[in-house]
């Protein structure tokens, strides 16, 4: 008894209630006839590799899923502005709208838009798109389109020329080259004897867009916004796009920038242009959170069975510290460590084997593909042809603390079993 309640022990020593717990965690099998430690060390052990697993397979998987969507957001970022300010009216004066935009520091450039839909014929294939006026001087500022030219140049967008630059996978759809001629219909019509015929034009192709976003490379058409203009009989821009120093802060400036404009302006930011999208990004990670913390839920399963196993063939013991003086508190702290540490170790080993694979995916997958001669990503049906992987550390702190708790609720039961234990009965057969 002296040996629990020692008032000299010093204050590196551990509590006798830690040592034992400890201790039972990695038990060893120390002769012929003690087989039963050996085994419970080893399905502590497997209950710590599930731990460890399920925790490494949640970092992965969220890891990966971010990652896919940076690179999304990303090439969608390339085409589209960080806001885009419209009025139905037109803008008269650009420079002045221009300037009063320019006051917030946070914008670093802005370039005048003229969009409509409009149907593209060729050879007598016909496709919808989204017709796209820009000011190729100005389009650097707002997005990364000039350098994504395949064919041709930004600057060979001229006025007067009516001269149009294709995506990639829209000139692939109609067969069309650099140089061939297209007809442009826009839905504005001109009222003739015959009724309202739509506005059509002839236009030259010379220039061909690979931004790695099928959508847009599939429906995008650009020209000089007053070729644009004199298709649909305007000659002001419909609207301003804008690029931000940090696009994470667009729907504060949207704001902002909503209260200095007159009521028949509006402005959007590119996370409520793609709202729908994003949401069902975000409703696709945590279903995934939910499926794969079930991996960590049945690990945490396995540790109840394992300390329950453990409290059954310590009874002998229990009852030996019972009859030496040790409270059921004591005792009930003894599982309750064994449990905390394998349950905390099985979370530090799963995060940095998890944070291992996710920050070497680009590795690791390229290899297996290598070995097994398969392609996980191919490039004729995915744009995105690598795995990419982005580690947000709120992400690896919400699984890591998940299950860590989900550990701790695990040694409740077994903990509390092993305090009721009485020592006259655990001893009668001993």
């Amino acid at each position: 008894m002296n040996s629990l309640k020692n008032p000299l022990k010093t204050f590196f020593e551990l509590p006798i209630y830690v040592e034992i717990g400890l201790r039972y965690v990695r038990a060893k099998k120390k002769s012929v006839g003690d087989k039963k430690d050996g085994f419970l060390s080893f399905i502590a052990t497997l209950s710590m590799v599930g731990i460890a697993l399920g925790v490494a397979a949640l970092i992965v998987v969220l890891s990966v899923m971010n990652g896919f969507q940076k690179e999304v957001r990303d090439k969608m970022l390339s085409v589209l502005s960080h806001i885009e300010i419209r009025s139905q009216d037109g803008i008269d004066d650009v420079a002045a709208f221009t300037q009063i935009i320019r006051q917030n520091p946070h914008v670093k450039g802005v370039a005048p838009l003229l969009q409509t839909q409009g149907l593209l014929i060729h050879a007598g294939v016909m496709r919808g798109v989204e017709l796209r006026g820009i000011d190729p001087r100005a389009e650097s500022n707002v997005s990364d389109l000039p350098t994504q030219f395949s064919n041709g140049r930004i600057q060979d967008l001229r006025p007067g020329e009516f001269g149009i630059a294709l995506g990639s996978q829209l000139a692939l759809n109609l067969g069309v080259q650099m140089g061939d001629k297209v007809s442009v219909m826009v839905p504005d019509g001109d009222i003739t004897p015959a009724g309202v015929m739509p506005r059509q034009r002839v236009c030259q192709v010379v220039g061909i867009i690979d931004s790695g976003h099928y959508e847009y490379d599939n429906s995008l058409v650009l020209m000089h916004w007053r070729d644009a203009g004199a298709m649909i009989r305007s000659s002001k821009p419909t609207g301003l796009r804008v690029r931000l120093d940090d696009m994470n802060i667009a729907p504060l400036v949207s704001y902002e920038i909503n209260r200095r404009l007159p009521r028949n302006f509006f402005a959007s930011d590119w996370s409520q242009q793609n709202r729908n999208w994003f949401a069902a990004v975000q409703t696709e990670k945590r279903m995934m959170f939910i499926i794969l913390a079930l991996i960590i839920g049945v690990a945490a399963f396995n540790l109840v069975s394992t300390l329950v196993m453990t409290v059954t063939n310590k009874q002998a013991d229990i009852a030996i510290l019972r009859t030496m003086g040790a409270s059921s508190q004591m005792i009930q702290k003894i599982f309750f460590i064994q449990g905390l540490a394998i349950g905390f170790l099985g979370s530090i080993f799963g995060v940095l084997f998890g944070l291992l694979i996710a920050a070497n995916i680009d590795v690791i997958v390229p290899a297996i593909e290598s070995i097994f001669r398969v392609q996980f990503l191919p490039k004729d049906i995915y744009f995105i042809s690598e795995l990419p992987s982005d580690i947000h550390t709120e992400d690896v702190l919400k699984v890591s603390l998940m299950a860590f708790l989900l550990s701790l609720l695990a040694t409740l039961y077994p903990s509390w079993r092993a305090a009721k234990i009485n020592p006259a009965e655990a001893l009668r057969y001993e």
